[in-house]
């Protein structure tokens, strides 16, 4: 999973728009991480990216839809590859249903030019992000 977030992450901004400092900055914060704190990250990661989708649609800006699509359905591979079918059980196949749906809405949302379809995507991984950010809260105060 560190490899291709890494890879991911220092693609996000795009060439010339992020610093290299803030890059370092970037890739020490994931090298250090915890599996928790990766997965939330990647969470976050294909939210943002939905939403630069959302605005260059709102623009009319074709070309950075599909590339935001594009790294959103990256992170969300990445998050469906690194699921562990034996140990989840039930939960793991529900999740990783939910992100083929996730990335099948994002496909549509690009070839119709359908704007509603990343907002349903959203609306779908918002609340697996929030839950996810809720347990790391209680088990860090359990601790």
């Amino acid at each position: 999973m560190l490899g291709t977030f890494k890879a991911a992450v220092a693609a996000a901004d795009g060439p010339g728009m992020s610093s290299m400092g803030h890059q370092a900055y970037q890739a020490r914060a994931i090298e250090t991480a915890s599996p928790e704190q990766l997965t939330l990250m990647c969470y976050d990661g294909a939210i943002r990216f939905m939403r630069r989708a959302r605005l260059a649609h709102e623009s009319g800006d074709r070309g950075k839809v599909s590339e935001s699509v594009g790294r959103a359905q990256a992170v969300i591979n990445e998050l469906n590859v690194t699921l562990n079918m034996e140990a989840g059980g039930e939960i793991s196949q529900n999740l990783r249903d939910i992100y083929l749906f996730i990335n099948r809405h994002l496909a549509t949302a690009v070839m119709e030019q359908r704007v509603e379809a990343i907002d349903e995507a959203i609306g779908l991984l918002q609340p697996i992000r929030d839950a996810w950010s809720e347990s790391m809260n209680l088990e860090q105060q359990a601790a």
